[in-house]
């Protein structure tokens, strides 16, 4: 049965949100009876462990529900997927749903946006600007178990949707990120970090922005699943916690580009 909660909004100090709106796998029940797509088959589409990295800030934004139960990163009218172009080719339901089903989906997704828009407010006139670290992770072994995985020039570690803002007015945030994340120590390595490469950001940075133009700014992202076993759903636990570590990495400077705007000097962080 799936959780009576259906996300969780979690306000703490501070002007960063960590959210994972496609951490969810749970259906509820009425939908879950309607699914002809196979448990396994959901989960691969899904963003698990997003939920986790969304530790690295005080206040957080988790989804519980199943991006096919309803989709909370895409406009309203596309929230529920209805046809297998919708959603990878893959068949959902074992007959469309009626209008009443619909309008339950639909219910959930603007209770969603209404709740964000009230703690985005409220932090706004806490904070003045506000950043949304918004979380995801993206397949590219779509082929089968076996793919050794797509051309990594067109498929970065971390791609970096800024398609929805005003790209000048955030920069000095945009570029610190991208900066501090190619910088971290990754295992050894350094990540390839792209921004606008695969993902350009969906419907929940496209709608923060309109609504908080000035003040928001919303980083869209997208970790391919080189953490993990996409077919298996089977994470590395060192890749996926230093995933996180290097997520947070980048916290600090985020607010220090945050209290440059504000015209304020950033050595008080110190």
């Amino acid at each position: 049965m799936a959780n009576y909660v259906p996300w969780l909004l979690e306000r703490g100090q501070g002007p960063v949100v960590a959210a994972a709106i496609h951490d969810g796998h749970e259906v509820r029940e009425d939908a879950l009876a309607r699914m002809a797509i196979s448990e396994a088959d959901r989960l691969r589409e899904e963003d698990p462990f997003t939920g986790e990295w969304t530790d690295l800030a005080p206040t957080r934004i988790v989804g519980f529900r199943s991006r096919f139960e309803v989709d909370l990163n895409r406009p309203r009218e596309k929230a529920v997927y209805l046809e297998p172009a919708d959603a990878w080719g893959l068949h959902i339901w074992k007959e469309a749903p009626p209008s009443d089903f619909l309008e339950r989906s639909l219910a959930l997704y603007d209770a969603f946006y209404d709740e964000v828009g009230r703690l985005l407010r409220k932090m706004v006139d806490r904070y003045g600007r506000v950043v949304v670290l918004d979380l995801h992770t993206y397949n590219h072994r779509r082929q089968g178990p076996d793919d050794p995985g797509a051309d990594p020039r067109g498929n970065p570690d971390i791609n970096l949707g800024t398609g929805t803002m005003d790209r000048r007015r955030w920069a000095p945030v945009v570029d610190r990120f991208i900066v501090e994340l190619r910088n971290y120590d990754f295992l050894g390595r350094h990540l390839d970090v792209r921004e606008n490469v695969k993902f350009r950001g969906g419907n929940f940075p496209a709608w923060i922005h309109r609504e908080f133009p000035e003040s928001v700014c919303v980083l869209a992202v997208e970790v391919k699943k080189f953490f993990m076993d996409e077919w298996t759903g089977r994470a590395d636990d060192t890749q996926k916690t230093a995933v996180l570590r290097a997520l947070k990495s980048t916290v600090w400077g985020i607010h220090e580009e945050l209290l440059r705007l504000e015209g304020a000097d950033p050595g008080v962080l110190a």
